[in-house]
């Protein structure tokens, strides 16, 4: 899905580094502006259940509301996002990423997937960004990396090659050290791997351990194949996300409802107050 009525930008970008909840808030207004334009823009209890999703996220956070509040607080500070006001007294936030990364829309997909998980394969980052904007094969992805690389907002934190690692550059000094350390010792995956698998691994490096001898074959009678326990795990792992998924929906749900009490609780009071002003006037006690 795309994001509708987002025009390519004209002015000179004005990113700089953000903390990991300020990513997070970002991350969340462009997705969801992208894939549930319905629920966008977002008040701050939807942007709280965005953030505290458990699947498309990396890592898995706990926020409070005050935390999110603060973040997208900075954010309007830093002109990457501005506050809507509806009909009652609920805020709602809309992101401004296209202009203060200047970036166009493949682009701010692949920021936004780098965004909400950091660290990943190209493999990786082409099937996440996909569900955002059109992305067919690593060969359209390719391009769009090397127009961020140039405009300073990507970088890669392993050597180039089938499954190298690239991230975002909106990480803070100290995020950057954590990150050089963590990525020293990487080895690059086998050259052997096609893109389906390098986009099924984890976004963790590969380190070099002892080896192992290949397990035995499958003997007739002697259990279950190999492959049966994994075709197990395989149903649990999406049994397991999309539970997330429903939950997730109740949680927005339950967030929409929330902000639509409180839109309603702000007219009942200025009704009241209305009440009261027109007794006054009217000299009914």
């Amino acid at each position: 899905m795309t994001d509708p009525g987002t025009p390519e930008p004209q002015v000179k970008p004005r990113w700089q580094p953000l903390s990991s909840i300020e990513r997070r808030v970002a991350g969340v207004l462009v997705e969801k502006a992208k894939t549930t334009p319905e629920q966008y823009p977002l008040s701050l209890n939807g942007l709280k259940v965005g953030c505290n999703q458990k699947n498309n996220r990396d890592p898995v956070m706990e926020l409070e509301l005050e935390a999110v509040e603060e973040a997208v607080d900075k954010l309007r500070e830093q002109g990457a996002a501005v506050v809507v006001q509806g009909g009652g007294r609920v805020s709602k936030y809309r992101h401004c990423l296209y202009e203060w990364l200047g970036v166009d829309k493949v682009e701010l997909a692949v920021m936004v997937e780098l965004l909400l998980r950091g660290p990943q394969t190209e493999g990786e980052l082409r099937g996440r960004a996909a569900r955002m904007e059109p992305i067919a094969d690593l060969a359209a992805l390719r391009p769009v990396l090397v127009s961020l690389k140039a405009k300073g907002l990507v970088v890669p934190l392993t050597p180039e090659g089938r499954g190298h690692i690239i991230t975002h550059a909106l990480y803070t000094p100290r995020e950057w050290e954590r990150l050089q350390a963590r990525f020293a010792g990487y080895v690059a995956p086998g050259s052997g791997d096609d893109d389906e698998e390098v986009a099924a691994r984890p976004s963790a490096p590969q380190w070099h351990g002892p080896s192992t001898a290949p397990p035995a074959p499958h003997a007739a009678g002697s259990g279950p194949p190999r492959n049966a326990s994994a075709d197990v795990s395989t149903i649990e792992a999406a049994v397991e996300e999309k539970f997330g998924e429903l939950r997730e929906e109740f949680e927005r749900e339950i967030a929409t409802l929330r902000d639509d009490v409180a839109e309603l609780k702000s007219t009942v009071t200025q009704l009241r107050d209305e009440s009261d002003r027109l007794r006054r006037e009217l000299g009914v006690v």
